[in-house]
């Protein structure tokens, strides 16, 4: 059984929170590129060249592309023949997610309850963890923020 340690996880997911802040994926880049090239509004232009300088911004300066920096949402595929070490995964996760945030400046705005004492964790934590188990002996990692503007 291949051992794989949840401290190189939550370094992962720690490196993804801010990679998602900062970065387009490059095929949402290639369509705004395209869709630049082929707009014929000139205000429709605009707007792309603006979304444009706000992409090379956030990859140049590490700002994040949107203020609104979300909830993180983790998909976590887990091989069958893999066994986790050092510690809880759910625990790695979650600091994963805190120190992404607290490295990268990141905007912290989840809260702990919200529908009754919407008091701020200032960690962005919790986050979202949808796990699943699959044939293997590997680890996926998937990293999105849900934005809630």
């Amino acid at each position: 059984m291949k051992q794989i340690s949840v401290l190189e996880i939550q370094d992962k997911i720690k490196n993804m929170v801010q990679q998602v802040n900062f970065h387009y994926p490059q095929d949402i880049e290639k369509l705004l590129k395209k869709a630049s090239q082929n707009e014929t509004n000139p205000l429709g232009k605009e707007i792309l060249g603006l979304l444009e300088k706000n992409r090379q911004i956030a990859a140049e300066k590490r700002i994040p592309i949107c203020q609104d920096t979300g909830m993180v949402i983790v998909f976590i595929e887990i091989g069958q023949g893999v066994q986790l070490v050092d510690g809880s995964l759910n625990e790695a996760i979650q600091k994963g997610v805190a120190l992404g945030y607290e490295e990268g400046y990141l905007r912290k705005s989840i809260v702990a309850d919200p529908l009754f004492h919407r008091i701020n964790t200032q960690d962005n934590t919790p986050c979202i963890i949808y796990p699943s188990i699959v044939d293997g002996d590997t680890v996926k990692l998937t990293v999105g923020c849900k934005g809630f503007g």
